[in-house]
């Protein structure tokens, strides 16, 4: 569990690289970045975007991103809020699932 949150911290820690980076990252295009890639915005995801509302759009806190250490706490936040979501459902499926019974042979 320690190396665990090591390594967690580190990457936690590390998001905002992707800041310095320029453009988008891959897989990560906004609709109009599609479109002048492709001619056009796909429906399903013109209809996604539309239905679907994030939590932290864009990886930051809404009002707290005004310059690069603002920006950082929103990564940092984000990757942390991620890190706890994807831990708490390994947490209950561990829960549900439990250990496999030992065979004495």
């Amino acid at each position: 569990m320690k190396k665990f949150l090591i390594a967690a911290i580190v990457l936690i820690l590390l998001t905002p690289i992707g800041l310095l980076a320029p453009g988008s990252a891959w897989g990560e295009w906004g609709l109009d970045e599609i479109k002048s890639m492709v001619g056009y915005v796909p429906s399903g995801m013109k209809h996604f975007s539309d239905t679907i509302r994030v939590i932290l759009p864009d990886y930051s806190i809404p009002g707290f991103d005004k310059n690069f250490f603002q920006l950082s706490i929103g990564y940092i936040f984000s990757a942390v809020v991620g890190i706890a979501i994807i831990a708490l459902v390994f947490f209950i499926l561990s829960k549900i699932i439990g250990k496999p019974e030992e065979k004495n042979e």
